[in-house]
């Protein structure tokens, strides 16, 4: 599947007929919010697990070097919290955009935490589009995101942005925290020099 999404997904009918609809959001989403929304709510999804498997060749990353951002991958007994956005119809044409390297909209059912489930859309990079890059240690992980930037600026911005946000909403994810961990580390005099000679 092409890396850019944005017809397959302007090809879909989860908008049809209505005048609003929940999105969930589980990366940037949580802490930037560039479009206008109705409400906006913390929220999760069962099911689903975050990984920074996607590459970022558009934001985070150029096609020669690009970054790593998170995508959510199946997994039984997993929740992902993020934030939820009621938003019109419109707001889908720049989100299409913002989410055109590799992420589809999909259907999923996203919880509250007052336990009140509502029909929604989520954007997942499948492993089958181009710009998935797949599972990696989470200190390779921590290195290739040091060396990353783009257009939206340096990769490691997205990583700690996120971190903060996810301790904002009061909840833990080891996967992200412990990529952070290594950053932290990463960036720390003679951490370069340690590096090289092992």
């Amino acid at each position: 599947m092409s890396a850019n999404t944005i017809a397959a997904n302007r090809q879909t009918d989860h908008l049809t007929g209505k005048d609003s609809v929940w999105l969930f959001g589980y990366g940037s989403l949580i802490y930037k919010a560039d479009f206008p929304y109705i409400e906006r709510r913390p929220a999760s999804i069962a099911g689903w697990t975050r990984r920074f498997w996607q590459g970022s060749h558009d934001h985070r990353g150029t096609p020669e070097a690009p970054g790593r951002v998170v995508t959510i991958i199946a997994e039984a007994g997993a929740i992902c919290h993020g934030m939820a956005y009621l938003v019109t119809p419109q707001v889908f044409e720049h989100l299409d955009h913002r989410e055109k390297n590799g992420y589809l909209r999909l259907s999923s059912d996203i919880l509250f935490d007052d336990g009140r489930s509502v029909p929604g859309l989520v954007y997942i990079a499948s492993e089958d589009n181009t710009a998935f890059l797949g599972a990696a240690s989470e200190l390779d992980i921590a290195r290739q995101i040091a060396q990353s930037s783009g257009p939206s600026g340096p990769n490691s911005d997205y990583l700690n942005h996120l971190a903060a946000a996810l301790r904002e909403l009061g909840k833990s994810d080891p996967h992200v925290f412990a990529i952070e961990q290594h950053l932290a580390e990463l960036g720390k005099p003679g951490a370069q020099d340690a590096e090289g000679k092992r």
